[in-house]
């Protein structure tokens, strides 16, 4: 039975509070560096404000990165990826299972999908109705497919996947960062505040809280960033970690993976000055991927793109291969090809 919509409210409002308390500790980690470790417990007016600078320069990229995060809406799969209604009346009619693969592989066939099952099957979603396009995955909290979903993390309260995961490793790595200028400008009086070398007054308090916080979360973060730096160079993602992509040769936890190079630009980009700024600057469309062990030309890729109603025939709209003239330059390395991708916002 379908929980109740008050159920639901009530479970959307619980979600919120590991974000609330990230926040709760963001703002008091201001009020305890900026008024009580700046305004009362520093004297020098150069070491203040050179202080304020800083810790303000970095509070606003974390913040804006872990925002950028959490309001990024996850990317669904596109309508080519539905059943036309004929199939997909067929679909929920057939009983027998071997008889639905039948049907997902004809409307497959025009789709540029080539991960399976484990059993070797079509992965299609029964929830959202659609063959999921590969590195999809469907996320109960959500109740939607996501595109190269990578997890749902409850502390930014949506889903990482397509697109925010720039998003997601910019705000591990700003959070480092922003521990590392508290640990780094704090530590002086925190020790001399230890070894009582300052007077007891009420800063005392908040500023020996305040290195042991920060250090304790640089701890914790830094190890899921390097985690997942890993991750951004193998080109896989957490769940790809832990169970490999089935391809039509059997599973192949590095089928996606082109390269330390062309991996790190799939998820930042290719221009450089944009990798550490929170804008989307992925590239694809997070429908189809390039991968080691497919084959197809661009001309294919047109025709499949037409069939499924995504650019016209004549071709007006040609953003239909995944990868650049640079890219075909490295066609022949390891086997790396072309792929499809399909026309859609993030």
């Amino acid at each position: 039975m379908a929980p109740s919509p008050a159920l639901k409210c009530c479970k959307r409002t619980l979600n919120w509070i590991p974000v609330f308390f990230i926040n709760l500790v963001v703002g008091w980690s201001y009020y305890a560096y900026v008024v009580e470790l700046c305004v009362y417990t520093i004297s020098d007016n150069a070491e203040r404000i050179s202080y304020l600078i800083i810790f303000h320069i970095f509070l606003s990229i974390f913040m804006w990165s872990y925002w950028k995060t959490i309001w990024s809406k996850p990317a669904g799969p596109s309508a080519a990826f539905a059943l036309p209604r004929a199939e997909k009346e067929l679909y929920e009619k057939e009983q027998r299972a071997e008889m639905q693969q039948e049907i997902l592989k004809r409307v497959g066939k025009n789709l540029p999908v080539y991960t399976r099952t484990a059993g070797g099957a079509i992965r299609y979603c029964d929830y959202c109705q659609v063959i999921k396009p590969d590195r999809c995955h469907h996320c109960s909290t959500c109740e939607m497919c996501v595109l190269k979903m990578d997890h749902h993390c409850p502390w930014v309260n949506n889903c990482v996947g397509f697109s925010n995961y720039k998003f997601f490793i910019l705000f591990l790595a700003y959070a480092v960062l922003y521990c590392v200028v508290i640990c780094a400008t704090v530590v002086q009086y925190f020790i001399k505040f230890w070894t009582k070398e300052l007077p007891d007054m009420h800063a005392k308090f908040h500023i020996l809280f305040l290195f042991f916080v920060a250090a304790l979360f640089f701890i914790s973060i830094v190890s899921l960033f390097s985690y997942h730096l890993w991750l951004v160079g193998k080109n896989r993602t957490t769940i790809e970690a832990f169970r490999a992509p089935v391809f039509a040769k059997g599973p192949d936890k590095n089928g996606f993976s082109l390269g330390f190079r062309r991996n790190l630009a799939e998820v930042f980009g290719d221009r450089v000055k944009y990798w550490v700024v929170p804008v989307f600057s992925s590239q694809g469309d997070g429908h189809s991927f390039v991968t080691r062990l497919v084959h197809i030309d661009p001309e294919q890729a047109n025709s499949i793109l037409q069939q499924n109603g995504k650019i016209p025939a004549n071709g007006e709209n040609n953003q239909c291969v995944s990868q650049s003239e640079d890219n075909n330059k490295e066609k022949t390395d390891g086997g790396q090809t072309v792929a499809v991708t399909v026309d859609s916002e993030p």
